[in-house]
């Protein structure tokens, strides 16, 4: 077994899109559209479906905003210099919520950025 993708209700799917490829690097990977039943899905990640884990966005038509609830925490992404990231991700118009810095209760560096619906996205620095 293994993780395939990870499933988030986006309000906005071209801005979502937009935000996971542009500003965090990835790619889109597919899409589909469901008319009768009013949603779309769009898969994006680093890589090929078939080896690697992806976000697939899901886009209710009718639906422009989310309430993320409590159970929410984050996606985790490894990044090389989690610094650098945050400099790139507000250079591309991203939102960084949690400037890169050492873990509270660890040594992790770590850092986070929030994607245009308020999901947080979590950057670990390996090196």
């Amino acid at each position: 077994m293994r993780i395939l993708h990870t499933m988030i209700r986006v309000g906005n799917l071209e801005r979502s899109i937009d935000f996971y490829t542009r500003v965090l690097g990835m790619r889109e990977l597919r899409r589909r559209e469901f008319p009768e039943g009013r949603f779309t899905l769009a898969f994006v990640g680093y890589g090929d479906e078939a080896s690697q884990a992806v976000i697939e966005l899901t886009h209710n038509w009718d639906t422009t905003a989310y309430d993320l609830g409590n159970g929410y925490g984050h996606v985790a992404l490894a990044v090389e210099n989690a610094a650098q990231t945050c400099a790139d991700v507000r250079e591309r118009g991203g939102k960084v919520v949690r400037d890169a810095g050492p873990m509270k209760h660890g040594g992790s560096v770590i850092a986070f950025v929030e994607d245009p619906d308020g999901y947080k996205i979590e950057l670990i620095e390996r090196r």
